[in-house]
């Protein structure tokens, strides 16, 4: 981690490590060489393929797979290059292979793409899992350009092992505003509510997602990681696809949102991350959730708009 900070403003709430905070994040970490079947809960520094030897086979109820997108992007000073499509689905294959064996017959796998990414997806993961569904999700940031759409939107590949798996619509529930609120016969509203934040109605998740908020500067889960995921889009998933007690493993941790929500909805999991300074990152977020602690856009059991109180 370099000792000298960027400048933030008053209301900046962007997390970042102190230089004095190092040695004692440091400790948290394990390094994936030394990584045991016995390890729960613990943010490992290193490649996923150098950790693989530490995780029991069969042993992953839930893997969240957000691999680098198949584009130029500098993560810290490490680059990931793009590559030609078919070299692309190369590279997929040999991380996804390397993984299968330590899924349970009944996991679940989710994998992050973009619109090129995506072209390589659902070939390699239909080798190994049964494909449900593609959902996307609306990235509200993003740069215009002059001779293209704006690109506002990633994907996420839903996939299970098997026939058998865990899936819960009942707890990523979404509340929608009701525009047109009808009333039956009786007078009697018809399939929604009423309360302090108005008509509403508590929908079935669907594969379209627009209520997704790209962590920024004014958040406190917000960090300086290039690709960060919000707490809100890894709970949706998290609730969906496992519970309490499970074991999630995210082999491309990031700034670690994985291993925060895991421990906020008491999730056992595994972050492995190969940049230094992003698992100090990650180990200081953990350092500050606990279980049962909030998460952005998630109350009583339901999730909110985006915007919406």
């Amino acid at each position: 981690m370099k000792e000298k900070q960027k400048s933030r403003a008053p209301r900046n709430r962007t997390l970042s490590v102190e230089a004095g905070e190092i040695p004692r994040l440091k400790r948290s970490l394990i390094s994936a060489a030394r990584l045991k079947p016995s390890h729960r809960n613990r943010i490992v520094q290193g490649d996923f393929e150098s950790a693989l030897e530490g995780i029991t086979n069969r042993s992953v109820d839930l893997l969240f797979l957000d691999p680098p997108y198949n584009l130029h992007k500098d993560f810290g000073g490490w680059a990931f290059k793009e590559r030609s499509i078919d070299d692309y689905a190369v590279y997929l294959d040999e991380v996804i292979g390397a993984l299968v064996p330590k899924l349970k017959s009944t996991a679940t796998v989710y994998i992050c793409g973009d619109w090129k990414t995506s072209v390589s997806i659902p070939s390699i993961a239909g080798k190994y899992f049964r494909i449900r569904n593609r959902i996307t999700w609306e990235r509200e940031k993003g740069r215009g350009a002059r001779t293209n759409w704006k690109n506002c939107s990633e994907d996420i590949w839903f996939c299970t092992v098997s026939d058998r798996y865990t899936f819960h619509p009942d707890r990523v529930r979404l509340r929608r505003k009701v525009i047109a609120p009808y009333r039956d016969g009786t007078g009697a509203p018809k399939d929604w509510e009423s309360g302090a934040e108005g008509s509403f109605r508590d929908t079935a998740p669907s594969n379209l997602w627009t209520d997704i908020t790209i962590p920024f500067w004014s958040m406190p889960e917000n960090t300086d990681h290039p690709t960060q995921k919000s707490e809100k889009l890894l709970a949706k998933l998290i609730l969906a696809s496992s519970d309490p007690g499970q074991l999630v493993l995210d082999p491309f941790l990031g700034s670690g949102t994985t291993a925060v929500v895991c421990r906020k909805l008491e999730r056992d999991f595994l972050g492995i991350e190969r940049h230094p300074d992003y698992c100090l990152i990650a180990q200081k977020r953990l350092i500050h959730a606990r279980p049962g602690g909030p998460i952005q856009g998630w109350d009583g059991g339901v999730f909110k708009e985006r915007n919406s109180r």
